[in-house]
């Protein structure tokens, strides 16, 4: 039996992963539901897959929590309390993150490796570009949209779906949050094309 991998990610209603100026964390947007909601999906047993740069994120925010309460939620220590495969060719053990497994492999190979192997499901969250190529390679089986209600048109930045192919998506679930938060779970397929 294959394990599920899930693409979840946060953007803003134009499709931005995250924006400069004084937004702050969630944009300023979040409220109990949706911490409450975040923490029902890390605290089951899951398996995360980072690629570098979100792991050098994650691990900057960690290395300075005092600075960024926002880590500090309780779906954030949930999170870093289940195993992490880290996938890098650059980064150097020892790795400053609870349970971390360092792969040097490519994450394809790592990924279709973990969704063999894995007991648990498999979810990353944020890792654009790995997870765009993943998306590519069919080893996506969700992609969970978090869409919080701001437009982020001057100030946005990771663009969550730039340069992809096209998809089909079925959706799976969708879920209402703090009645502005907008969580959509997809299940894509390739669009045939031309």
């Amino acid at each position: 039996m294959s394990a599920t991998y899930t693409f979840d990610v946060f953007s803003s209603l134009d499709g931005f992963g995250g924006a400069g100026g004084d937004w702050g964390g969630y944009w300023g947007k979040q409220g109990p539901e949706l911490l409450e909601h975040r923490l029902g999906l890390y605290t089951p047993p899951c398996r995360l897959v980072f690629g570098a740069n979100t792991y050098r994120l994650f691990a900057s925010f960690l290395a300075q929590i005092d600075q960024y309460p926002d880590v500090e939620d309780e779906w954030g220590v949930a999170m870093r309390n289940q195993p992490t495969t880290i996938i890098s060719t650059t980064l150097q053990e020892p790795l400053q993150w609870p349970h971390p497994t360092l792969e040097r492999g490519d994450a394809l190979d790592v990924v279709a490796r973990l969704k063999r192997e894995s007991d648990v499901p498999l979810r990353s969250h944020g890792s654009l570009a790995m997870n765009h190529s993943l998306l590519a390679a069919g080893l996506v089986d969700f992609i969970q949209v978090t869409i919080f209600p701001v437009i982020t048109g001057r100030t946005g930045d990771s663009p969550v779906f730039a340069g992809l192919d096209d998809y089909d998506l079925e959706l799976v679930d969708s879920t209402l949050l703090d009645s502005r938060i907008q969580e959509l779970v997809y299940r894509p397929t390739r669009h045939p094309g031309r």
